[in-house]
């Protein structure tokens, strides 16, 4: 697998012949570089900020997330596979939605002001889905925790319709959040420094930690208010906690550097391939010859120009003068004529679209942990030595676990022992850990179907039901996958994206998970589809009954595993076609390259 990361800023991607971008700082406008004043300004006490306040949101995310699949079983009426992919289609639109915002934040809104808004979208979602609760669902008080043992009334269609609402502001609010804020936070650190570069890498590790200790929490306090029927009360909890995340982040206001928007990526991107096409009959000249602007600034509001490269040359078409492109002002048609920068700005978009869709079919796998992983932990025996009876749910606490102990060994082990061995500062490449979760997370699917063989073979037994703590290891597997996975896709997404779209690229990562979500409903579905047109009267329900007990889970797993191993070829494929090559700097004194374009 090439090691692409081993170049870090130098990826054509990322790098810049003048590599100035504009930052806001208490409403003025200052550079990036040279600025003694803005590298002093940000410190531990900011990056704290954007950490908890990360964290808090996260932790009311989550409140709500981990019950959410028992809510709609003991509080909806639903059953097992209808309220899995109400989970799925749910969990889906809360990341697709962050292609939508981070596409609003890199063109006109900027980073910081897109936090602000979703955040507050996301609390006032969270405010309807507490009311709601109280007053229109949850009836008689007390109903409907896990145990099914206090029923709760039919709701009503009002009561439907305003937890539906509900539920999609927030995601609504949390989508768009997401991809923004990662963006944001890189945004405090000056890749021109080989220290701020360094530590950026540390703080893409802290931002996962971040994001699983308030999943920790979540699953291990408001689960059990959830799951004891106490609903209002942890949803009190998490709008609480939203509007403390809110608050924590507007106090950082005066040291964050802001990134000026860059405008609409998408018009830029669609320009280079309707300028390509119309020129699909020319041959590009040599990248030295193509068309660029003069100076240090690019087309590209906020951007300097990023460096040619010999990737997906059709696209240099675009770029390519032509003497009708000076006839009738068409020089200053992006629609005929685009700049270096631009077709470099699509061909980075382009070539990642496949790495991003190896890692769907992982979301899918991922999925599981808060639909059908809490189905088959409910069917198990939840007393835990003795002691107290742990609601399902409860068990992905074994997963941030995970989380946490594999962005430990990776940040203080793995890392510096790569480094040593390959001289490479980033240690391992993101591709390569990228690899190596799809790799994990395959080894969890294995061992959730072999404890749901184990689990369906005991129940049958009276006093031999299977504790639920055999759940810990298919958790804890899938959480060493994330780290691997999606803390590796989020550094790459960032470092490959271009300043113009950074929001767009982090975004990518929030919508595999989306889709994955999306996948896992439709594989859900076929699967039960297929399996009651072949019930017969005595023979098997199915793979996803109501009643697992009467059902092949292990089978779902066994799937998905298989889906796992053929994915994992295909992104290896993938993976080593990726190049990333070492930018052309223009030399001081050398002519403007305007001077030397080659007109076809």
């Amino acid at each position: 697998m090439e090691d692409v990361e081993s170049v870090g800023s130098c990826s054509p991607c990322n790098s810049m012949i003048h590599n100035e971008s504009f930052v806001h700082t208490e409403d003025q406008t200052q550079h990036f570089q040279g600025s003694p004043e803005l590298k002093t300004s940000r410190g531990k006490m900011t990056m704290a900020l954007l950490l908890v306040s990360y964290g808090l949101a996260n932790f009311a995310f989550f409140g709500v997330a981990v019950g959410l699949v028992v809510f709609f079983r003991q509080v909806l009426h639903q059953e097992n596979a209808e309220a899995a992919n109400s989970v799925s289609m749910w969990m889906g639109t809360v990341y697709i939605f962050s292609l939508f915002c981070a596409f609003l934040s890199d063109s006109y809104m900027g980073r910081y002001i897109t936090c602000i808004m979703f955040q507050f979208i996301f609390i006032v979602g969270l405010m309807l889905l507490l009311l709601s609760s109280w007053f229109l669902l949850v009836e008689p008080p007390g109903c409907g925790n896990g145990g099914g043992l206090r029923q709760c009334a039919a709701p009503s269609r009002r009561g439907v319709a305003v937890f539906y609402l509900s539920i999609y502001m927030a995601a609504f609010g949390n989508g768009g959040y997401q991809p923004s804020v990662a963006t944001f936070g890189a945004d405090q650190f000056d890749d021109a420094d080989p220290g701020e570069r360094r530590r950026k890498q540390a703080f893409f590790c802290l931002f996962y930690l971040s994001l699983s200790v308030g999943s920790l929490f979540s699953n291990s306090v408001l689960v059990f208010l959830e799951d004891r029927g106490r609903w209002v009360a942890g949803f009190w909890v998490s709008t609480a906690a939203a509007a403390l995340a809110l608050a924590l982040f507007l106090l950082g206001r005066p040291r964050y550097r802001r990134v000026r928007p860059a405008g609409n990526p998408l018009t830029r991107i669609a320009q280079v391939f309707v300028a390509a096409y119309r020129k699909r009959d020319i041959v590009p000249p040599p990248g030295d010859h193509l068309h660029e602007v003069d100076g240090e600034g690019s087309a590209i509001r906020g951007v300097g120009n990023l460096a040619h490269s010999d990737q997906l040359r059709f696209l240099d078409k675009a770029a390519t003068a032509t003497e009708e492109d000076y006839h009738d002002g068409n020089a200053k048609n992006p629609w005929r004529l685009c700049t270096v920068t631009q077709v470099e700005e699509a061909k980075c978009v382009v070539s990642m679209i496949p790495i991003w869709i190896c890692t769907v079919v992982y979301s899918v796998e991922f999925t599981q942990m808060s639909s059908l992983f809490v189905e088959q932990g409910a069917a198990m025996d939840t007393n835990i030595l003795g002691l107290f009876n742990a609601p399902a749910a409860s068990m992905s606490v074994f997963d941030v676990a995970g989380v946490l102990a594999t962005l430990a060994f990776s940040h203080y082990v793995l890392v510096p022992a790569a480094a040593r061995l390959t001289n490479n500062p980033r240690g391992v490449g993101e591709l390569k850990r990228m690899g190596a979760g799809l790799v994990i997370a395959l080894l969890g699917m294995v061992a959730a179907a072999v404890v749901e063989d184990r689990r369906a073979a005991a129940r049958p037994r009276p006093g031999r039901a299977m504790s639920v703590l055999w759940q810990a290891p298919q958790y804890a597997v899938m959480g060493a996958s994330e780290v691997f996975v999606y803390v590796g896709q989020l550094e790459f997404f960032n470092v490959q994206s271009p300043e113009g779209v950074k929001s767009l690229g982090s975004s990518l990562c929030m919508a595999s998970i989306s889709l994955g979500n999306y996948a896992s409903m439709v594989v859900v579905s076929a699967i039960s589809g297929v399996a009651s047109r072949r019930r017969t009267g005595g023979g098997t329900a199915g793979w996803i009954p109501a009643e697992l007990d009467r059902g092949h889970l292990d089978r779902f797993f066994i799937t998905l595993a298989v889906l796992s191993a053929v994915d994992l070829i295909v992104f290896v494929v993938f993976a080593r076609l990726f190049k990333g090559i070492e930018p052309e700097v223009e030399e001081i004194g050398s002519s403007p390259q305007d001077d030397h374009i080659y007109i076809v």
